[in-house]
C-alpha cells in the first residue's frame, strides 16, 4: 500500500511596510549599527504599527491560496504557530478562519516559539498522512514588537513582525514531500528565555507591568550556546539518519535568529554558504515566521524549485528545537 506523503504545494508571506533600521536604534538605545551587524547580522526589521498577529497570518494565507489558485472554502484545517496570539481566546486560528472566509475549516494555535513552524508543519502533516484532511494551511506569524521592550538594548534589536504560510496536500510519491523530522523540547531552558507575565502563573497586575514581565526576557549568551549546539546537532542528525551528505542538500532553511548560529549549522552540515537561505538582515527574528518567510521569498525568486532537497532547522524558547527533511513539491513560480 502506497504511503501518503504530506507535500507543500503552495507558499506565501506578508510583511508590514514600516522598517525599523539599526540607525533608528542608535537614536533609541545605547548601540551602534556596527555592533548590531557584527553580532547578529541584522540591518532592519518590519514593524506592524496598527494590527495584530491575525493580520499577519491572514494576509500570508491569502497570498498562499492565490499562488495555488484555490478559494479559502477548500481549506480543511488551519494551524497557527505563534507566541503572540491576538488574545488568549478565541484562538488566532479562529480569528483567521473568519477573516479569510474559510467556512469549512477548523483550526488551532500551536506554541513552540521560534520552533513553532516546524512543530506545526509536522503536526499538520499527520492530518494529511492519516487521510483526515486534504488541504491543511500551516502559518507562522508573530507580532514580536508587541512583546519587545524598546528601552532594552540587547534584545530589542533582534525582533520583527511577519507572517509566512504553506499549504499541505497529499502526494502519492513516496520520495516527495515531508520525508523525516526530529523534534525536541527541554523545559529546563525556561530560565534563560521566557515571558513570565500574563498567564495563570503571573496574571496581569500593576506589579507585573511595572516589573516588565510582559516583555521578552532572554539570557543571550546562554541561549546562544544552546542554540549553536542544538540546531547544528539536529541538522547533522537528520542528514546522517537519511544517509545524506552536503552535496545531497539543495537548501538549508534555518531559523533566522543570529547569523553566527546559522553559519555554525551550515558548517556542521558540510554546506556551502550559497546553499543557505538567509534574510535575517532584512527582517530580523520574526520567530515562527522566519522559515516560511524564507521559503516564500526563495520560491518567488525562482531559486527554490520543484524536486530540491531541503532541511529546515530551528531552535527556540522552551527550549524547543528540531529539523525537517523534505523534497520541495510546489510548482515553480511563474
Amino acid at each position: 500500500m502506497t504511503k501518503i506523503r504530506a507535500a507543500i504545494t503552495a507558499v506565501g508571506h506578508w510583511v508590514p511596510e514600516e522598517r525599523l533600521t539599526n540607525g533608528d536604534f542608535e537614536r533609541m538605545v545605547d548601540t551602534t549599527d556596527e555592533w548590531i551587524r557584527t553580532r547578529t547580522g541584522i540591518v532592519e526589521r518590519r514593524i506592524l504599527r496598527n494590527g495584530a498577529t491575525s493580520d499577519l497570518a491572514a494576509n500570508a494565507i491569502l497570498e498562499t491560496l492565490k499562488n495555488r489558485d484555490i478559494p479559502p472554502s477548500e481549506i480543511d484545517l488551519i494551524i497557527v504557530a505563534t507566541v503572540t496570539p491576538d488574545m488568549f481566546f478565541p484562538s488566532t486560528a479562529c480569528l483567521v478562519q473568519e477573516r479569510i472566509g474559510a467556512k469549512n475549516a477548523w483550526g488551532f494555535d500551536l506554541s513552540a516559539a521560534c520552533s513553532g513552524f516546524p512543530f506545526a508543519l509536522v503536526t499538520g502533516a499527520q492530518f494529511i498522512e492519516s487521510g483526515t484532511c486534504k488541504k491543511v494551511v500551516v502559518v507562522g506569524a508573530d507580532k514580536m514588537s508587541s512583546i519587545t521592550d524598546y528601552t532594552e538594548r540587547n534584545n530589542s534589536i533582534l525582533f520583527g513582525d511577519a507572517g509566512g504560510a504553506v499549504l499541505l496536500e497529499p502526494s502519492a510519491d513516496s520520495s516527495s514531500g515531508i520525508i523525516d523530522h526530529i523534534l525536541h523540547c527541554d523545559g529546563s531552558g525556561e530560565k534563560a528565555l521566557h515571558m513570565r507575565g500574563g498567564g495563570s502563573l503571573n496574571p496581569p497586575t500593576h506589579e507585573t507591568v511595572d516589573k516588565k514581565m510582559h516583555f521578552i526576557f532572554q539570557d543571550g549568551k546562554t541561549v546562544f550556546k544552546a542554540a549553536v549546539v542544538g540546531m547544528a546537532d539536529v541538522s547533522a542528525e537528520i542528514m546522517e539518519r537519511n544517509h545524506l551528505g552536503g552535496k545531497d542538500v539543495d537548501w538549508l532553511v534555518p531559523h533566522q535568529a543570529n547569523l553566527r548560529i546559522i553559519d555554525a549549522t551550515a558548517q556542521r552540515m558540510g554546506l556551502d554558504g550559497s546553499k543557505v537561505m538567509i534574510n535575517i538582515d532584512r527582517y530580523g527574528n520574526t520567530t515562527a515566521a522566519t522559515i516560511p518567510l524564507c521559503l516564500s521569498e526563495w520560491w518567488q525568486s525562482g531559486k527554490l524549485r520543484k524536486g530540491q532537497t531541503i532541511v529546515m532547522a530551528s531552535f527556540g524558547a522552551g527550549y524547543t528545537w528540531g529539523a525537517v527533511l523534505m523534497k520541495w513539491t510546489a510548482e515553480d513560480a511563474r
